[in-house]
């Protein structure tokens, strides 16, 4: 018999389903990142995306169609990070407009939010590029227009739309040609498809375990623990999944599991479910819980959390917020910074510089939205500038700046560090904060930035065969060297990057590069360019043995 309409309910579990489809298949969806690095992360940007959604989702009281599109909309909005992120959550905003106000959702309601979706993404991107997740998106949705004309059984429909959203997925190396030579699809396209698959899954009654693992809303705030460190009897929080496979995990073995974890620990949790046994329990030696645990059969999910360090991080924030409340109940001073760093020296440099607050992330996390509100609330200024040193925030810091009412929030769209850096040292305290924006943004047009990390895989991109392990060194606009010494390929990465008008190189070190072999690499490189000032300084920063700019 067909269906031709969904309710909230079925819509939940739809996107919580999707939701799971897309966290399960991050990892794989981070290797399709063109560029071999370390960091490929639009899998894992595009989940924390969405699980910032599925907490909310998870605390509503009430589920209807208006409740749930708030909290997936609020959500994902607040928890976007990352290019991939940021549209995911454009999209999803988008398609919420577009369903809040109807009890049932038909095929002709679905085809209008998703074409919304489309459009409140494209939007939001400045130069919208096709073979994305942007491009993909728009042909499922413009697929949905056209079967919604003629199609009212939604079986029939999603299947449709997923069919046209993976065909589209596999024509776009035809339309980047940097996927054609890397041998991938767009992995923000993948990230998409893997939603929309898994909530058709649900919609057609597949069995999903919709466990998270993320931390479920109460509805009314963050639950805020009152013991002292002193308190805290057993230290780690650990949890895991039994697959018990062949093995029959009953009565008898349930309750001899119970008492043996009563014996090392408290708060015990031991759920069995057909041939998976969840658990979770509070000791001071995991390894104890987890070696009984084998005895039954095979762990997965397994997640151990140190609550004593986790009780001082928060004693550490309840500080800052308190320090923060106090500051912002003094009158406000005209002009402040926040700027995203990614190591111990580099802080240091930006703090050196005048910034007042450094957002831990960059090239190895990308910060929220959430990020970026926490810490505008936490800057007590009339004018705050933000840098988000990687082109993969921009989006992020952009949500951040429309999201915020009180304060003018500038923007300064700096793709790296050393971007970063030459904005602040631009910034002149008597021009306007329009005066002061210009000129950042024009004199970071003139740094180019060079990052040495390593390959995590095989590949073939800008004309350069790739392995595993080799050195490269990645340019603003591609890989510019590639070899098998940090150093030599650092050297090699700068060759490109200097001309007859360059007058200043600059080196940041990493936390893998010792002081000695950085001043050597000073040295060489002040005799390899006589009429370049050449500084070297600590940065830090992990993955990226050195990060090099030249001005």
């Amino acid at each position: 018999m067909a269906t031709n309409t969904v309710d909230a309910g079925m819509l939940k579990k739809m996107f919580l389903a999707g939701a799971k489809n897309l966290e399960v298949k991050k990892e794989w969806i981070n290797e399709l990142n063109v560029f071999p690095v370390p960091d490929g992360d639009t899998g894992t940007n595009m989940t924390l995306t969405i699980m910032s959604a599925v907490k909310e989702v998870n605390g509503l009281s009430e589920v209807t169609t208006d409740t749930l599109a708030k909290a997936i909309s609020s959500g994902s909005l607040r928890g976007a990070r990352g290019n991939s992120g940021v549209i995911l959550s454009q999209l999803l905003r988008g398609f919420t407009k577009g369903i809040r106000d109807y009890k049932k959702l038909d095929a002709p309601i679905f085809a209008a939010a998703f074409e919304k979706g489309v459009e409140t993404a494209y939007k939001a991107v400045m130069k919208p590029k096709e073979g994305t997740i942007l491009t993909v998106a728009r042909g499922a949705a413009k697929k949905a227009v056209q079967l919604a004309e003629e199609c009212d059984d939604l079986q029939a429909f999603f299947e449709d739309v997923l069919a046209e959203a993976e065909s589209v997925l596999a024509r776009t190396p035809d339309m980047l040609p940097v996927l054609k030579e890397a041998g991938v699809v767009d992995s923000g396209g993948q990230g998409l498809v893997e939603v929309m698959r898994g909530a058709y899954d649900a919609f057609m009654g597949k069995e999903i375990d919709l466990t998270f693992d993320v931390p479920v809303s109460s509805g009314g705030g963050t639950a805020v623990r009152t013991e002292s460190e002193a308190d805290i009897k057993f230290g780690y929080c650990t949890e895991f999944i039994i697959m018990t496979d062949d093995h029959v995990f009953n009565e008898k073995d349930e309750n001899e599991f119970k008492s043996y974890l009563s014996s090392i620990g408290d708060s015990i949790v031991c759920v069995a479910d057909d041939d998976i046994v969840k658990v979770h329990v509070h000791t001071n030696d995991p390894g104890l819980a987890i070696q009984k645990a084998l005895t039954y059969g095979a762990l997965s999910r397994m997640k151990i959390d140190n609550m004593r360090e986790e009780h001082q991080e928060k004693l550490i924030k309840d500080a800052e917020k308190a320090a923060a409340e106090q500051k912002n109940q003094e009158p406000p001073k005209e002009v402040g910074f926040i700027s995203v760093s990614i190591g111990e020296g580099i802080g240091e440099i930006f703090r050196g510089l005048g910034v007042d607050y450094l957002i831990e992330g960059g090239q190895t996390m990308n910060p929220s939205t959430e990020d970026m509100l926490n810490a505008i609330a936490c800057v007590n200024a009339r004018t705050i500038y933000i840098l988000p040193n990687n082109k993969n925030i921009i989006l992020a810091a952009n949500q951040a700046q429309n999201l915020t009412k009180d304060k003018e929030i500038i923007v300064i769209p700096t793709k790296t560090v050393p971007q970063g850096i030459t904005a602040v040292i631009n910034y002149v305290p008597e021009k306007t904060p329009q005066e002061n924006a210009q000129a950042m943004t024009e004199g970071i047009g003139n740094v180019k930035t060079g990052q040495i990390t390593y390959a995590v895989r095989d590949t073939h991109i800008d004309d350069k065969d790739i392995k595993q392990g080799d050195i490269m060194g990645i340019g603003d606009h591609g890989i510019l060297a590639v070899g098998e010494d940090v150093m030599s390929v650092t050297k090699e990465t700068v060759s490109v990057m200097v001309n007859e008008d360059s007058e200043l190189i600059s080196v940041y070190y990493g936390e893998d590069v010792t002081e000695e072999v950085a001043e050597k690499l000073g040295e060489d490189l002040e005799a390899a360019y006589p009429d370049c000032d050449v500084e070297v300084n600590y940065g830090g920063q992990p993955i990226y043995y050195c990060i090099v700019s030249v001005e």
